[in-house]
């Protein structure tokens, strides 16, 4: 069974945003004074907040507020990407701000999992290699970077390396089941039609 055709992800291209740096956690990406959010409402504002002060005040700028990688789809990262709590906070705060997918090393297993029921695609490149799409992102930023799940490549210009990912994300992403929202309300009708032979639903 698959979801929605527009909930189906099989390639993310747009420009890249490199974040530097392995064992980047999820209180780095979302600070947890912002879980108390009653919604995920503007989370995107918040991504990376605490580490773009820090860098503001000694006088550098974080990839996040440097303006040759705004409107970034695909977000760069090293090894153990949104290791520490589960907080769902940090993959919706990336996936607000437009990020579509993050290549990385590897990811910790419970930011991958959250990232996936979002859409956002999270694929793995041997450490040499996420190093050189980094450096090919750094030195030209308006480099396209272009994440293709059917041919499991990532291509950057003239450079494509093979990705990894666990087949059963990509067949969910592919086939648009990532969705559980869209898939439900794809066919409400169904889902009335089953509630209405419920004992324990009818009548209330």
């Amino acid at each position: 069974m698959s979801g929605p055709p527009d909930s189906r992800v099989t390639q993310v291209s747009g420009r890249a945003l490199p974040i530097v740096g392995d064992d980047i956690d999820t209180d780095r990406i979302m600070p947890a004074r912002f879980l108390r959010a009653v919604s995920f409402d503007g989370l995107e504002a918040h991504v990376f907040e605490d580490d773009r002060r820090a860098a503001r005040d000694r006088g550098a700028t974080h990839p996040f507020d440097d303006p040759r990688y705004q409107g970034a789809s695909v977000l760069l990262a090293g090894r153990n990407f949104g290791c520490g709590s589960s907080r769902e906070h940090a993959p919706q705060g990336i996936a607000r701000r437009g990020i579509r997918a993050v290549v990385g090393v590897s990811f910790a297993e419970i930011f991958f999992s959250n990232a996936t029921a979002l859409g956002v695609a999270c694929v793995s490149l041997a450490p040499a290699e996420a190093s050189e799409l980094a450096h090919i992102v750094e030195r030209a930023p308006e480099t396209t970077v272009t994440v293709d799940l059917a041919a499991r490549r990532v291509h950057a210009g003239a450079r494509q390396w093979v990705m990894s990912m666990p087949a059963s994300a990509r067949e969910a992403l592919m086939a648009g089941t990532w969705d559980a929202t869209a898939m439900l309300t794809a066919d409400f009708d169904e889902v009335r039609a089953t509630a209405s032979r419920l004992p324990y639903i009818i009548g209330f």
